[in-house]
């Protein structure tokens, strides 16, 4: 029996069935009596136990039996629960989910047997302490590597079904591998005329790298391309040699032999027989179960309704055509004459506006699906530091966009490592400063406005501000009266610099600034903001303020000399008229004073290039713009504005891609297109 049709559904309850023995065991560990968290985490393991049987996955099945089998001893009061016990089992959690990911990557689940934790499951049963048997590599277990058959790429359940159904019919599959020459301009170009070679003799079932990496020249000299077609190996040899540039062309005939390697293979396609016997019923059960209703390891019931795992790819699409719905709709803006067709486009705007809305709330994922991998983690951090650490999360609900949620998982890392490593001070070093032993990390999300905020704090030891002030100097980047002027929190931006670092003793997990301008730049791609406020002794807070969306956004048209530009609504504060003379310097930087606030001013005209600009001197007021950079104010000058608009924003592309001061571009109403202004890095 074919048994393609239930991996996907395998993969998410294996996945979900995880993470919900990942929050059991560390209940757990915090009350290893408690027998209603016991009977959770055999149920979890009995259900995983027959997924993988049911999906003939032999090594999985006997690690889940034997961890089974310590389970029940412990639920029926046969074993007590200790930390030895709870590590082991912390292990199993491990390889299973190495095992899911390897059925992810390669539609098998690899070669690996996980002796040694299988030996301290049964030297536990056994009354052993179950330590001796579990090796270094065991307890912290690397995705085991596919294996490519013959040299060929590696391919899941569904390449291997479609080349063995394409093989029955007489068609050839071929593996072909392109070489460039090394010296190649235009790789995207040749790979295009390639491509074009491809397409109209064959059809492509998979590349590496990625398509759409290979139109982007994401690729080093070469690239493969798995294909069924009618046409002999000899045939694109000679047509995609005649290419110029490329220096060699590697054709492979895939055979029906090459293609038998995994046990989940529907073999009836490739004129083999199946061996996996199959009960169907408990996957359709399963999958009918995640559906409707669902029970987490904690026993609180999960909300119930009709969903459908959708592509992100399509989603994307879906996006990009509202997209152009809203600029057609603004165009329309622009030519309304009389009021039937004014009408007609107010009522467009409101249908284009709850289409949007609507294609947003299905990309809205909470950010629990990032933070529920923190718990553990920071659990491990602790006991390697030795420290006593509790991780407190809030906000789990708070929906962010599926494209930031993706990237936001590393900054978040990074930051919680710097937290537990060198922000909370040591057992001894918390009694001597009178604070208990365990020390605290929070970890909040939640909406304001147009943005989430996700804040980390620690109640350790904070920024050490005076050695930092001395780092400055030491490294040369200021001098030692300019670096005793700046204020604490001037001072602390230092940390964000590349390779800044006050530590004298570099770690493994982290170092208090090393890497956090690494962590700037990816928030700040984002179209976010990262903010470190710190008090000596009483710790450390990091603020990530983020969009909600990266598509469509409400933004101010302004005019400077020439050209329109748009700047973001949700970063500006307000707008102001000015006389020139209201302008002085300070430190060589022009300034106003605004409500007893002193805000920086900032020429748009002039770190842009723009041509056209009217001077002070012929105005007799002007227009500035105040936006915001968290809780730091500066002021945009321009010469006038257009009107709040809402904007579609489009990438520069990858020749513009290291423009400085611009994030993207939209297209106008009457056609043209606008630059979007980068509010973080103009902002003073």
């Amino acid at each position: 029996m074919d048994m393609n049709q239930y991996l996907d559904i395998f993969v998410e309850e294996s996945r979900e069935n995880l993470q919900n023995l990942n929050t059991s065991l560390l209940e757990l560990e915090r009350d290893p009596g408690a027998k209603q968290m016991l009977s959770d985490i055999f149920r979890v393991a009995h259900t995983l136990k027959g997924m993988s049987g049911t999906m003939g996955y032999t090594r999985m099945q006997k690690l889940t039996h034997v961890m089974e089998d310590v389970l029940d001893a412990l639920r029926t009061g046969k074993l007590q629960a200790n930390a030895v016990i709870v590590d082991v089992l912390f292990q199993c959690l491990d390889a299973l989910e190495n095992y899911v990911n390897q059925v992810v990557a390669s539609g098998n689940e690899g070669s690996e047997e996980y002796a040694g934790i299988i030996s301290a499951l049964t030297a536990i049963m056994q009354g052993g302490s179950g330590q001796t048997a579990v090796s270094e590599k065991t307890a912290h277990p690397a995705v085991a590597k596919t294996v490519e058959a013959e040299g060929v790429l590696p391919l899941n359940v569904y390449d291997v079904n479609v080349l063995g159904k394409a093989l029955e019919s007489g068609m050839n599959v071929l593996q072909i591998r392109v070489t460039l020459d090394k010296g190649c301009l235009l790789k995207a170009a040749r790979s295009f005329i390639i491509f074009q070679i491809l397409e109209r003799n064959s059809e492509i079932i998979k590349a590496e790298p990625k398509v759409e990496d290979i139109e982007d020249e994401k690729f080093d000299d070469h690239f493969t391309v798995i294909t069924v077609s009618k046409e002999p190996p000899a045939f694109f040899d000679k047509e995609i040699n005649s290419v110029a540039e490329v220096t060699d062309v590697k054709v492979i005939a895939i055979t029906a032999n090459m293609l038998v390697g995994t046990e989940t293979v529907d073999r009836t396609a490739i004129g083999g027989k199946t061996s996996v016997v199959t009960d169907v019923a408990a996957l359709e059960e399963g999958a009918a179960k995640s559906a409707a209703t669902g029970e987490t390891a904690k026993g609180k019931a999960q909300k119930t309704g009709k969903t459908v795992r959708v592509d992100i790819d399509r989603l994307d699409v879906l996006m990009n055509l509202v997209s152009e719905l809203i600029i057609i709709k603004t165009r329309l803006d622009d030519v309304k004459g009389n009021d039937v067709l004014g009408e007609s486009v107010e009522y467009l705007e409101r249908i284009t506006t709850s289409l949007h809305d609507a294609v947003m709330k299905v990309r809205m994922v909470p950010v629990e699906t990032v933070f529920n991998r923190f718990p553990r983690m920071i659990r491990d951090v602790a006991r390697d530091l030795e420290k006593d650490v509790e991780l407190h999360m809030s906000g789990e609900e708070t929906e962010l966009d599926r494209t930031v949620i993706d990237e936001i998982g590393d900054p978040l890392i990074h930051i919680l490592r710097n937290s537990a490593d060198h922000g909370l001070e040591t057992r001894d070093e918390r009694l001597s400063a009178g604070k208990s032993v365990t020390g605290n990390i929070w970890l909040r999300a939640y909406q304001d406005g147009n943005n989430v905020v996700i804040e980390v704090e620690d109640d350790g030891k904070g920024v050490n501000v005076a050695k930092v002030r001395q780092k400055i100097v030491e490294r040369g980047l200021e001098s030692r009266e300019m670096a005793a002027s700046l204020s604490e929190k001037e001072v602390i931006e230092f940390l964000f610099k590349p390779s800044f670092s006050t530590v004298d003793k570099v770690t493994d997990l982290s170092g208090r600034g090393v890497g956090l301008d690494v962590v700037k730049t990816k928030i700040e791609a984002l179209g976010g903001l990262v903010e470190l406020e710190s008090r000596w002794g009483l710790g450390s807070k990091t603020v990530i303020r983020l969009p909600l969306t990266l598509a469509i956004i409400q933004a101010l048209l302004v005019r400077i000399g020439d050209e329109k530009y748009a700047i973001p609504l949700g970063s500006i504060r307000e707008i102001d008229n000015i006389a020139p003379t209201d302008i002085q310097l300070v430190r060589n930087q022009e300034v106003i004073m605004l409500r007893n606030a002193v805000i920086p001013i900032v020429r748009l005209d002039k770190l842009l290039g723009v041509r056209g600009a009217v001077p002070d001197a012929k105005k007799k007021q002007l227009t500035v713009v105040i936006v915001r950079k968290g809780d730091k104010l500066s002021g945009f000058v321009v010469d006038g504005l257009i009107g709040q608009h809402e904007i579609v924003i489009k990438s520069l592309g990858k020749l513009l891609a290291g423009v400085r001061w611009i994030a993207g571009a939209t297209i106008l109403g009457d056609g043209n297109v606008a630059l979007i202004v980068d509010v973080n890095s103009l902002a003073l």
